[in-house]
């Protein structure tokens, strides 16, 4: 059987933070009308892809899922079983915010069948908090995880941010540390991104706020994987650490080009070589799968070139390129044309070779973006 992961996107937000680009509301007046509209949208594609599929992983994204009471996520996990084979030890996510949780809906969400708990922390500066109008404190974030692991959850992950305006390499060392303090088996660290349309991309836009520059963003960023690195946590992506055996199995599916399917306003899905994307906005979304069952507005057929520039894409960003699987996969096409510039790469310490597998070292994760526009 094949592996396939699914993403259920939940859009409601209880605040829309400055930096936040991903389709999120604040009323939640309709989502009886968006669940109905999610068990209809899981039978759709049931019907077409649950067989000779295995469901290995399921991730609840948002927005912010842990709003929703765990019997409303308990409905959409039920209709998973329903409609899928779920496999009895898939990994099952719920992003949540701090300050969203309290002892009955942290265990309601055990109950329910959760399994992984994603916190989006982004800062133990209380300062940075602030300036990212999180709805938490350094405090209750610190509480939040503590009660999770006390509750139950023996997997949790926690989101940081770095290179945010005024933030210095000392305030970065002391979130990181206040992290590893925790008990958490995997944390995830993003670069700013500073995303148009949103309120941070005004903000700057008009000077009153300042972007650090590509090199500070460097140095920042090969603190955290130096500093996570002698305190356990294993770099097994770009942007994710992780303790032995606590590797996000959904985030990998991404990465090894395993098959995904995205319910909800602006999800995205990969099936058979095929990419669509639904409808970005709530309304449209319930409409639509109301009249059709599915809520797809776009999509792309991918081609053999396509999809082996995302392999290598992919792998290089995460556990490395496996030159031998790499060939026999895509005819000998790739490294031959390459070659040359791996070398080049590899002489700059950006890059190395280990058992046939190309990885970045950690000065080659903070240029990869770099790395893989030059490849061809």
């Amino acid at each position: 059987m094949k592996n396939i992961s699914i993403y259920v996107h939940i859009p409601f937000c209880a605040h829309k933070c400055i930096y936040c680009d991903f389709y999120s509301i604040t009323k939640t007046a309709d989502k009886e009308k968006y669940l109905e509209s999610l068990l209809r949208e899981i039978g759709f594609y049931a019907e077409k892809y649950s067989n000779g599929r295995k469901v290995i992983s399921v991730s609840f994204g948002g927005g912010t899922p842990s709003l929703m009471e765990p019997e409303y996520i308990l409905k959409i996990i039920a209709a998973i079983k329903r409609n899928f084979w779920l496999e009895p030890d898939a990994e099952i996510t719920l992003e949540a915010n701090p300050g969203t949780l309290d002892k009955e809906k942290t265990q309601g969400f055990l109950s329910a069948g959760i399994n992984r708990l994603s916190l989006g922390v982004q800062s133990f500066d209380e300062g940075e908090l602030e300036f990212l109008t999180r709805i938490h404190d350094s405090k209750t974030a610190e509480q939040t995880v503590k009660e999770a692991f006390f509750y139950g959850f023996k997997n949790i992950n926690i989101d940081l941010i770095f290179n945010l305006p005024a933030q210095t390499k000392t305030k970065w060392k002391k979130t990181l540390q206040k992290a590893i303090s925790l008990p958490v088996s995997h944390i995830s660290a993003y670069s700013l991104i500073l995303e148009k349309g949103t309120i941070l991309y005004k903000m700057v836009t008009d000077k009153k706020a300042e972007i650090n520059g590509q090199e500070f963003d460097a140095d920042l960023y090969e603190t955290a994987i130096s500093y996570l690195a002698e305190n356990g946590f294993i770099q097994y992506e770009i942007s994710n650490f992780a303790k032995p055996g606590s590797e996000c199995v959904h985030n990998k599916s991404y990465w090894n080009h395993t098959e995904y399917i995205g319910l909800g306003p602006s999800a995205h899905s990969f099936v058979e070589k095929k990419r669509w994307w639904n409808y970005s906005s709530l309304k449209n979304y319930i409409d639509a799968v109301k009249k059709t069952g599915n809520a797809v507005s776009g999509f792309e057929n991918l081609a053999d070139e396509q999809m082996l520039q995302e392999y290598v894409m992919l792998s290089l960003r995460s556990g490395g390129l496996d030159i031998e699987k790499l060939e026999k996969k895509y005819s000998g096409k790739w490294f031959p044309r390459n070659k040359k510039k791996l070398s080049e790469y590899e002489k700059g310490g950006l890059l190395f070779t280990e058992n046939g597998i190309i990885k970045l070292t950690p000065k080659g994760y903070a240029v990869c973006d770099e790395i893989l526009t030059r490849l061809e």
